[in-house]
């Protein structure tokens, strides 16, 4: 089977949509986790959004991208779900 170009924009947008859904289902994993285990983040995920929309011309700087990503503003986030790193 071969996709269109369309089609891959719709499942990956739609696999995007889910992956930042579970991030979000799962606030218990911290940033420093991912970081360790997958090498990003949600801070590298915003960045890769707003540098997306500067290549489209589409006006989201990294605050507005984080605000996607987490789903609120980041400094709520941080204050409602991040917890002190804990030494390695």
């Amino acid at each position: 089977m071969t996709l269109t170009d369309q089609q891959k924009v719709e499942l990956e947008a739609a696999a995007f949509r889910h992956l930042l859904q579970h991030l979000d289902a799962n606030k218990n994993v911290q940033n420093i986790d991912l970081m360790n285990l997958a090498g990003f983040c949600r801070n590298c995920l915003a960045k890769w959004y707003s540098a997306a929309a500067q290549e489209k011309s589409i006006s989201v700087d990294y605050e507005q991208a984080r605000e996607i990503i987490y789903g609120m503003p980041y400094s709520q986030w941080k204050e409602k779900y991040q917890t002190p790193s804990q030494p390695q």
